[in-house]
C-alpha cells in the first residue's frame, strides 16, 4: 500500500514541476510579446510551487 501512495505522490510532484516550468515559459513568451508578465502564468508559477511545497511535505510526513 506504501508504494502506492509514494507512487502517487511522484506523480503529483512530477506535474506540479511541469506546471512551473510550463507558466515560466509563458510568462517568458507574454514578456517578449507584450512586455508585461501576464496574470496566468504568474498564476500557474504560484499554484505549481504551493502544490510542490505541499506534496513535498506529505512525502516527509508518510511513514516508512
Amino acid at each position: 500500500m506504501k508504494t502506492n501512495n509514494s507512487t502517487k505522490l511522484r506523480i503529483q510532484i512530477l506535474l506540479s514541476i511541469l506546471i512551473i516550468v510550463l507558466g515560466i515559459a509563458l510568462m517568458l513568451i507574454k514578456i517578449v510579446t507584450d512586455s508585461e508578465p501576464g496574470a496566468i502564468p504568474l498564476l500557474l508559477i504560484v499554484l505549481g510551487t504551493a502544490w510542490y511545497f505541499v506534496t513535498r511535505n506529505q512525502m516527509r510526513t508518510e511513514p516508512a
